[in-house]
């Protein structure tokens, strides 16, 4: 076998995922998804940048708090902890050329099992980036963002760069180093920070301002190691409210904004939004691109969704057409993602355990998303949409509202234009808008 497939084929019977149309009826063909196609001058590739996420695709077990593990992998079968990565290896760059995804990501303990000695844990993700290296070569396959997982090893139970037990920050630290060297090695175009537990229970043991200022300083110390080994690619900050801390320092896009600014970091980071932490936080989806574009910080997307029945992150694939097409109006608007791309931080469900399962998800995500470009699309060249929005603020556009944006105006210019003129009650024509959307879904 190549070096692409390794020794076996893992998912037999499923060829290269071709673009067939809306007309189609194969279940293992895109309907909407067509890389080549132009779209605001970029190529759907291009727009997307789609990704693989390594953990759920790859490592996701299937299992919850109530019940153990229902899916079950043939390349997680060897005994011998570097021959199992490379397993995993062979079937995840099976997938991903077979998907048709032009890159792929990981947290470093999705590639290879940890170990409690650094320097052995050091030369474990070195081999593997050796693995991967050669994978990414033979393939053309590239890889968007790298990660470390500093919130699954107990001992990051209060945290990791903000652990209030320097030893523990000092093991982040070793995997930080280890996860950036990989993400250099593999020309990774970006890099991500996730705060997983970065975060508190209870502020009755919490001297918050303290584990703020660590984090900060740990943000700092490795975006100079990585700039001064070459890394030139964007640093990410994926907002989450809270679980599995009761509440994390990184809880929204306004949070992480304002975290960055505090602290110095804006021009080194972008924002990684994901669909399911913006409703953990009480947001839209539109909402959270809304405020990192705004702030020119809508770099990167997790695609997948929650459930309005459950309170906690299912990390469900995305299927919310009408959602969707609210966050290419947006993406459109900014000129597209800032450094990043989309991956599928998403899983297949616990009673999904047929193979091709992780094929229909993936094509359903990409053909949605896909779907919701086109029709943001059309919606903008249309025009009445921005017309419309726009038309709200148009007493801002010239006269006493344009002096007020620039500043012209004091607090008495205010009140005596109000003292000569009275307010016109103007609709905001909500449930038209909303129908104007769906017209073109």
């Amino acid at each position: 076998m190549s070096i692409l497939l390794g020794e076996k084929e893992y998912f037999k019977g499923v060829g290269k995922i071709q673009f067939e149309g809306q007309e189609s009826d194969n279940p293992l063909a895109f309907r909407f998804y067509d890389e080549n196609r132009v779209i605001a001058g970029k190529t759907m590739k291009e727009h997307f940048k789609f990704a693989i996420a390594y953990w759920h695709s790859f490592c996701g077990s299937g299992l919850d708090p109530f019940g153990g593990p229902t899916h079950h992998y043939e390349w997680d079968k060897s005994s011998d902890v570097i021959q199992r990565a490379k397993d995993k290896a062979d079937a995840a760059f099976e997938f991903i050329t077979k998907i048709g995804a032009p890159y792929y990501c990981f947290h470093d303990l999705d590639v290879v099992d940890q170990d409690n000695d650094a320097v052995v844990y050091k030369k474990r993700v070195e081999t593997m980036t050796d693995v991967l290296k050669a994978k990414q070569d033979a393939s053309g396959v590239k890889l968007l963002w790298g990660t470390a997982n500093l919130f699954s090893h107990e001992r990051y139970m209060n945290g990791a760069s903000t652990n209030p037990d320097f030893n523990v920050l000092a093991h982040a630290g070793a995997q930080l180093k280890g996860a950036i060297d990989a993400t250099i090695a593999l020309g990774g175009e970006g890099y991500v920070f996730w705060g997983g537990r970065e975060g508190y229970m209870s502020l009755l043991n919490t001297n918050m301002k303290r584990e703020r200022e660590h984090f900060a300083q740990m943000l700092h110390t490795c975006v100079e190691y990585a700039r001064r080994n070459g890394f030139k690619g964007k640093f990410f900050i994926e907002p989450k409210p809270s679980e599995p801390s009761k509440h994390q320092y990184d809880f929204d896009s306004a949070t992480v904004i304002g975290f960055l600014r505090e602290f110095g970091l804006m021009e080194h980071f972008g924002i990684n939004l994901e669909v399911n932490h913006a409703t953990l936080a009480g947001h839209t989806f539109a909402h959270e691109c809304q405020v990192a574009a705004d702030a020119g910080m809508l770099a990167s997307l997790d695609a997948n969704r929650g459930d309005a029945q459950n309170g906690w992150d299912t990390d469900q694939f995305p299927v919310d057409v009408y959602e969707w097409t609210e966050a290419m109006l947006i993406l459109l608007g900014a000129g597209g993602l800032a450094g990043g791309g989309i991956n599928f931080d998403a899983k297949r469900r616990r009673n999904s355990t047929d193979m091709e399962d992780l094929f229909y998800a993936h094509i359903g995500g990409m053909d949605t998303i896909a779907r919701a470009l086109i029709i943001a699309d059309k919606i903008t060249q249309h025009g009445e949409y921005h017309r419309l929005k726009a038309g709200r603020y148009a007493s801002f556009d010239s006269g006493k509202g344009a002096e007020f944006e620039a500043g012209k105006l004091k607090l008495e210019d205010l009140f005596a234009i109000a003292s000569e003129v009275q307010p016109v009650q103007i609709s905001g024509r909500q449930e038209y808008l909303e129908n104007l959307i769906g017209r073109f879904i």
